[in-house]
C-alpha cells in the first residue's frame, strides 16, 4: 500500500488551532502514554474519563505486550534515554502486573 503525502495538507494539520495544549508529540510521551494507559488498566490510577479505579488485566497485558513490541522493534535506533525509559516503564508494569495476577 502506498499513500500519496500532500505538502500543503500537512502543512495545514500542523497549523490548526488546537485548544488543548498537548505535549509535543515523542517517542518517551508516546510511551508514557501507552504505560499510563496501563497502569488504569491495573486498577494502579483512576480513569481520568470516569475517576473510577478498575482494573481490565487482560488490556493491561495487552497494553504491555504493546510496549514489548515496540521495544523489540526500535531497539537497534532508540537514543540510550529512550530506551532506559522503555526499559523501566516495562520493568515497574510487568511487577505491578505479576502482584494483580497473583
Amino acid at each position: 500500500m502506498q499513500i500519496e503525502h500532500s505538502d500543503s495538507a500537512a502543512q495545514a494539520f500542523d497549523k490548526q488551532d488546537d485548544t488543548h495544549a498537548l505535549p509535543e508529540v515523542t517517542f518517551s510521551t508516546f510511551v508514557m502514554s501507552l504505560a499510563s494507559s496501563a497502569l488504569v488498566q491495573l486498577g494502579e490510577v483512576p480513569n481520568p474519563e470516569t475517576g473510577k479505579i478498575q482494573d481490565n488485566l487482560l488490556m493491561a497485558k495487552h497494553s504491555i505486550d504493546i510496549l514489548t513490541m515496540l521495544q523489540d522493534k526500535t531497539r537497534a535506533c532508540l537514543e540510550p534515554d529512550e530506551a532506559q525509559l522503555l526499559e523501566a516503564l516495562l520493568y515497574e508494569l510487568r511487577l505491578k502486573y505479576v502482584m494483580h495476577k497473583g
